[in-house]
């Protein structure tokens, strides 16, 4: 079996049973950005797809302790490939990307590859699979909270009294803010079609619930 595949294999049981939405359709999602954005800006294959594979692997451990699941990510890899016999290089190149793509530690790429895994990590949070993703994130959120009292300090949203009110709070502190922050004339392109149907989405919503800012 090669490195990809096995990686692979080891990323779908670690997040077999993640109750939000760093699943693993996420990840393959985002793995499946990454080559789209590579066909156009290059990019090193192997790095990115090790990269896009791992980058949420310790999301369990955030669920459980809190923390950065980018920085238990970066280390949960690290640990991994090394066993799994990869390159050293490759592999300190895979933890850097990986430390760096969280949309809320606004941390900056420092390569090509890990440019490019913040641009799809960030789509992956637009169009209509990122509406969907932001509200089965939020019921996530709040069945971990009432559960085993886990609150994710960086989505507030997702506590308010109001379901509807903590979706309006994270439409304003996340998905329109993306396009500003991604790193690749392609990303660019990409959100700037799924931001189209979000914001159609958002007025039909407002005008439904007497939304008023």
């Amino acid at each position: 079996m090669d490195l990809i595949e096995q990686t692979r294999e080891y990323v779908l049981e670690v997040l077999a049973d993640e109750p939000s939405t760093h699943d693993m359709p996420h990840i393959e999602r985002v793995e499946d950005v990454c080559m789209r954005i590579r066909d156009k800006e290059g990019g090193d294959e192997l790095v990115l797809r090790l990269a896009a594979l791992l980058h949420d692997v310790g999301i369990v451990k955030e669920h459980q302790e809190g923390g950065d699941h980018a920085q238990y990510s970066a280390e949960i890899a690290k640990e991994f490939l090394t066993v799994a016999g990869a390159n050293k290089d490759v592999i300190e190149h895979v933890t850097a990307c990986i430390r760096s793509h969280r949309f809320s530690r606004g941390l900056e790429a420092q390569t090509l590859e890990a440019k490019i895994l913040q641009d799809a990590d960030r789509i992956d949070a637009l169009g209509a699979v990122g509406i969907f993703r932001s509200l089965v994130s939020m019921g996530a959120l709040r069945a971990l909270k009432s559960t085993i009292g886990t609150v994710k300090e960086t989505s507030m949203n997702a506590y308010t009294e109001d379901p509807i009110e903590g979706f309006y709070e994270y439409m304003e502190k996340k998905p329109f803010k993306i396009l500003e922050r991604l790193n690749t004339g392609t990303a660019r392109e990409i959100a700037k079609e799924r931001l189209k149907l979000m914001q159609l989405y958002l007025n039909a919503l407002q005008e439904e619930t007497c939304y008023i800012k």
